[in-house]
C-alpha cells in the first residue's frame, strides 16, 4: 500500500509541466495581479486617446496654470500613467504576501515609463538626472534592506 502513493506522487511529480511548458493561460492564473495591471494600463491608454481624440486633454492642459507645457499630447500622459501604474503594483506586491515576487524589474520599467512621459513635458535634460538620482535611491534602498 505504501508503495502506491510513492508512485503515485513520483507519477504527478514528472507530470507536472515546467515553468517554460505553461500555456500564457497558466501564467496568469499563477498570478492574476499581473494580467489585472496590464488589463488596467491597456484601458488607461484607451482612456486617455479618447480623450484626446475628443479634444479634451487640451482643455485639461489649458486648465492648469502655471504648467504651459503640460500635458502636450496623449502619449506623455499615458506613460507617466503605465509608470504610475506599474509602481502601485509594486506596492501591492510589497505589501500583500499572497502576490510577493521580485518586483526590482517593474520599478525600472515604471521608472523608465515615467521618465519617458514626462521627458516629452519638462525636458530631457531635467528628467534623465532625476531618473539616475531615483534608480540610486533604489539601489541604495535595496543594498541597506539585504543587511
Amino acid at each position: 500500500m505504501p508503495d502506491e502513493k510513492f508512485d503515485e506522487k513520483d507519477r504527478e511529480k514528472r507530470d507536472e509541466k515546467s515553468p517554460q511548458e505553461k500555456s500564457w493561460d497558466e501564467k496568469g492564473r499563477n498570478d492574476p495581479l499581473g494580467t489585472i495591471i496590464w488589463a488596467v494600463i491597456l484601458m488607461w491608454a484607451g482612456v486617455v486617446l479618447l480623450a484626446a481624440n475628443l479634444g479634451y486633454l487640451g482643455q485639461i492642459g489649458q486648465a492648469i496654470p502655471g504648467l504651459p507645457g503640460f500635458l502636450v499630447g496623449a502619449w506623455p500622459v499615458i506613460f507617466v500613467g503605465a509608470g504610475v501604474i506599474l509602481l502601485i503594483e509594486v506596492l501591492i506586491r510589497l505589501l500583500l504576501p499572497a502576490y510577493r515576487r521580485p518586483v526590482g524589474g517593474t520599478i525600472f520599467l515604471g521608472l523608465i515609463f515615467i521618465g519617458i512621459g514626462l521627458g516629452d513635458i519638462f525636458g530631457w535634460n531635467i528628467v534623465w538626472p532625476l531618473i539616475l538620482i531615483g534608480l540610486g535611491l533604489i539601489v541604495l534602498l535595496r543594498g541597506t534592506w539585504r543587511r
